[in-house]
């Protein structure tokens, strides 16, 4: 069985090659996906439509997603990754529960803007 490791690594590399819906597989039936813009997502059925809204949403507005760094165990994992948009870049980190190889539980946390104040 894949550590949780393994599954977001994959997960990534899925994402990377720019479909979205390719990595509604990776998750379990009652998974709960948890996004800071869209809300949360119950059920493989919820997370696979809100992939195709990120297919769309990626597309027309040229962002862009890469991973930096993961790390993890059998159980849990984490992943630091950089939002390339049209205003500039945005930090965030992805918190994932995974058992018997599939996703239960994604939470996406990001860096708020914040503007630089001279004191």
């Amino acid at each position: 069985m894949a550590s949780a490791k393994e599954v977001i690594e994959r997960f990534w590399t899925i994402q990377d090659e720019g479909d979205y819906t390719k990595v509604v597989n990776l998750f379990s039936d009652d998974a709960v996906l948890v996004d800071p813009f869209f809300g949360t997502f119950k059920g493989k059925a919820a997370i696979a439509e809100f992939m195709k809204k990120m297919n769309e949403e990626t597309s027309s507005s040229g962002t862009s997603f890469f991973v930096r760094e993961i790390a993890g165990d059998y159980k849990v994992a984490w992943a630091q990754w950089t939002a390339k948009t049209s205003s500039g870049e945005l930090e965030g980190c992805g918190l994932y529960r995974v058992k018997e190889g599939l996703i239960t539980y994604y939470k996406d946390y990001m860096n708020a803007s914040v503007e630089k104040k001279s004191i």
